[in-house]
């Protein structure tokens, strides 16, 4: 991806430098709390899903700082990338973009949708409209999922920022009201929707980025498609239990998450990206 000179957005919360005796815990898991916007990688159901970090609490070298320094103006560029597309995107519909911040984390941090560790993956709170990274998922995303390069995180983060896309258009809104009408099984598929619909939002936003940034290199969509396709609830449920729970997905499966993200890259078009009407989901 290019991204070296970029601008990079000044909507960063970067708290990297701060432990966990600096974090007041309260409000419970936050994946409890907020189920229509759970973890990138959590909700299946699985204990075993969130990502490990055997080296947490650990100091980290100077090769590794760098890394992590290098990782963070990443995605400062990438959120700087997806406010000009969204800001754009939503002043052709006669809206404004709110830009949400970006929090930036090592180990631990509190938001206000409840205290929440590295292992909980990225995610999005819409109580504080706050996008939250550790920044070594970056690492996990090659090392235990198999889906390495730069673009793979920036689906990532254009997935989290989807999230926020969402709140502000009412979307998340409807479907918390709608949760709490239903039981959690009951609640799953449209849950299986609301990542599904974000998955698209990240491809829109690939697809515009690439007309108005030209940001794209060979092979970086297929790092996009090759990341959304290892995260299928699917694909983590066989490899962490050896069986799939179709009844207990929330995120979709690893072809439903390809076909969204690739659905959303390939239009262009936010308004074919109505997830809750699709007979296929259904």
């Amino acid at each position: 991806m290019r991204w070296i000179g970029g601008r990079e957005s000044s909507n960063v919360d970067d708290r990297r430098g701060l432990t966990g005796g600096h974090f007041v815990a309260g409000g419970g898991i936050i994946g409890v709390i907020v189920i229509v916007l759970r973890f990138l990688l959590g909700g299946s159901g699985d204990s075993s899903v969130p990502t490990q970090h055997p080296n947490q609490n650990q100091p980290m070298t100077t090769e590794e700082k760098a890394a992590d320094d290098e990782r963070a103006k990443f995605v400062k560029v990438v959120l700087g990338y997806t406010e000009d597309v969204w800001g754009e995107l939503f002043a052709q519909q006669g809206k404004q973009y709110q830009h949400p911040t970006l929090v930036l984390f090592r180990d631990q941090v509190q938001s206000a949708c409840g205290f929440a560790s590295s292992a909980s993956g990225p995610f999005y709170c819409p109580s504080d409209q706050d996008l939250y990274i550790d920044l070594s998922f970056y690492q996990e995303l090659k090392d235990r999922f198999k889906a390495p390069g730069d673009f793979a995180m920036a689906y990532v983060v254009a997935h989290e920022v989807g999230h926020h896309v969402q709140k502000l258009l009412g979307i998340s809104d409807k479907m918390e009201k709608l949760r709490r009408q239903l039981s959690e099984g009951e609640f799953n598929k449209y849950s299986v929707m609301m990542e599904l619909q974000a998955d698209f939002f990240a491809g829109v936003w690939a697809n515009h980025a690439q007309q108005m940034k030209n940001i794209l290199e060979e092979g970086d969509i297929d790092e996009a498609l090759n990341a959304a396709n290892a995260i299928g609830d699917d694909r983590l449920q066989k490899q962490s239990q050896g069986y799939v729970v179709p009844e207990s997905f929330t995120h979709g499966t690893s072809k439903q998450r390809y076909y969204w993200f690739k659905k959303g890259f390939d239009t262009g078009d936010i308004k074919q990206g109505d997830t809750f009407h699709d007979p296929s989901l259904q």
